[in-house]
């Protein structure tokens, strides 16, 4: 039997972090084994609300490669590729505008809540506007069976479908194939400050890449609880952001259940517990880190550019399906 095919990918918008492993890392490093899968560095999508800046953009899609190899991503299980290398993306998404109205785009409350988080205001970008045709587009090319998202990511898989039935009931064709979402089971991990999911654009979050003394500081800047000024005093576990990274990433759930036994009746410090966790998670980072350090940019550049190829092909197959089906394919039968 032939495997399903999963997409998934990331915005090269800066390195990845503890909340990209829990939430989506992980689950890719376990799928590559039994799916056919597909990850996507998005650096077209990340130039929506980067354009003024691509430098950034570029800088950090070797940062984001060196992360999936690191965690263990194997460039022979799974095709790595650069979205903005492969034009049919592009064409693609040209094509699927026709087949969604501006007010269905101003109606998604993804999109939505991602203007208001960028402050756009009047001034939104047409490309971030419509950046989830484009999400279409990818999901399309490569036939993806599964996406892994989010819930928040929901209304970008309906929009898809969308335009997949209407594609396909308008040339009554059935090149194109709705796909179904693959929820992680893993909750988003929260901020170290304890105010929001951590993020790149936030910063506050411990980044796979970061050094031990780095990661240290961070920890240990972790919001707890302010009540809880003396060791002796009893101290809340819910929103102690210790506490959530201490669930999410101790493999001893015995020892961190009486911790917070201990914590709420009064009698543990924050410093003991913030070392327990920064110990924890040196020992997690470092094979990641050390992995990552013994990663030449020629060899991430090879993997990518293989990749790219291989994606290539498979999308610009289906584009070629898709003008087939739209009868604009004008020379391929009329000049030899």
């Amino acid at each position: 039997m032939e495997k399903q095919v999963i997409l998934t990918g990331d915005r090269p918008t800066g390195n990845l972090h503890l909340g990209h492993w829990v939430g989506s890392l992980q689950s890719r490093v376990a799928l590559q084994h039994s799916f056919e899968q597909y990850v996507m560095v998005a650096d077209t999508q990340a130039l929506t609300d980067n354009f003024g800046n691509p430098q950034k953009v570029m800088e950090n899609v070797m940062e984001v490669v060196g992360d999936y190899i690191a965690v263990g991503i194997d460039p022979q299980l799974t095709t790595i590729f650069i979205q903005s290398q492969i034009p049919a993306l592009t064409e693609l998404t040209a094509y699927y505008m026709n087949l969604v109205s501006l007010s269905r785009l101003e109606r998604n409350p993804t999109v939505k809540a991602e203007i208001a988080q960028k402050e756009f205001e009047e001034s939104v970008p047409a490309g971030f506007l419509c950046y989830p045709v484009s999400q279409a587009a990818d999901i399309t090319a490569f036939k993806a069976e599964l996406v892994p998202v989010g819930a928040d990511q929901l209304p970008m898989i309906e929009l898809s479908n969308e335009i997949v039935r209407r594609f396909n009931r308008l040339y009554n064709t059935d090149c194109l194939k709705e796909s179904k979402v693959y929820l992680s089971n893993t909750s988003r991990l929260i901020g170290i400050d304890g105010k929001a999911k951590a993020s790149k654009s936030l910063n506050n979050a411990i980044f796979l890449s970061d050094t031990p003394g780095t990661i240290r500081e961070k920890v240990f800047s972790m919001f707890t609880d302010p009540m809880h000024v003396h060791v002796s005093d009893p101290g809340r576990i819910e929103g102690n952001v210790v506490f959530t990274y201490l669930d999410v990433f101790h493999d001893d759930m015995e020892e961190t259940a009486l911790l917070k036994e201990r914590y709420a009746r009064g009698g543990l410090g924050d410093v003991t517990l913030k070392s327990l966790l920064d110990d924890v998670l040196q020992r997690k980072l470092q094979p990641i880190r050390e992995k990552r350090e013994s990663l030449s940019k020629k060899y991430l550049l090879e993997i990518c550019f293989e990749g790219t190829q291989r994606a290539k092909s498979v999308a610009q197959k289906t584009l070629q399906e898709v003008k087939d089906a739209m009868g604009i394919d004008f020379f391929s039968d009329n000049i030899k």
